[in-house]
């Protein structure tokens, strides 16, 4: 439910609120919401408890919810179309109710702040997601093992956030040989364990490959 307060520094806009809270604990029901911060950011001071005592005692219980977790500035909260000037933010919870505004139409500037916000979010998740170097040998079941074939069984592999690398036999001894071979991976997309476990060590690639290690890991 969107309720309106037309303005929160009038008498007849702290009547209107006062009038509101009558019997209720918060303005949205029973429970502290975005409706709550953005008319109690709005208000800037405590309403006198002898003429509004409602909207006080309202006033009082949302600060002490509030108090441990606001800090800097408010944007995006709007009273009569004007900007509010607040030092307060609200908190991390219902982040859902980003569009809410208690005040009016969404403006262009609203949108805006939305927007930017979620690409400040989606720019922290990017950055977060690391890209590591992974130096892995592949090793053939016995000096029979073709290992062409085990190299094409292996470069055949194909994985959101895989980059295959450069790749060179080495021998091991007794005529067998073991493909060593360089992997670039994105560490949300890729899981070491279930690139060996669910594609090089399963049919059909089973065929020639016996089993992988891992030589180095490196974070780039």
């Amino acid at each position: 439910m969107v309720v309106i307060f037309s303005d929160l520094h009038t008498e007849s806009g702290l009547k209107a609120l006062d009038k509101f809270l009558s019997g209720k604990s918060y303005i949205s029901g029973s429970q502290l919401t975005k409706d709550d911060v953005k008319v109690y950011v709005a208000i800037l001071v405590q309403p006198s408890g002898n003429l509004y005592p409602n909207a006080s005692e309202w006033y009082e219980a949302v600060s002490t919810k509030l108090a441990p977790n606001f800090s800097g500035k408010a944007v995006g909260v709007r009273i009569g179309g004007q900007a509010a000037p607040v030092e307060a933010v609200a908190p991390a919870a219902n982040d859902n109710d980003d569009d809410l505004d208690l005040f009016g139409d969404e403006t262009e500037e609203d949108k805006k702040a939305v927007e930017q916000r979620e690409a400040a979010k989606a720019s922290t998740k990017k950055k977060e997601s690391g890209i590591s170097s992974v130096l892995m040998d592949v090793k053939p079941w016995d000096d029979e093992t073709d290992m062409k074939k085990l190299e094409e069984a292996v470069c055949s592999v194909e994985m959101p956030g895989l980059l295959l690398g450069a790749s060179k036999l080495i021998t091991i001894g007794y005529g067998i040989k073991k493909l060593q071979i360089m992997l670039t991976i994105v560490d949300d997309l890729v899981s070491v364990d279930t690139l060996i476990e669910e594609y090089l060590t399963v049919e059909p690639r089973n065929e020639y490959i016996q089993s992988c290690d891992i030589v180095a890991f490196n974070k780039i």
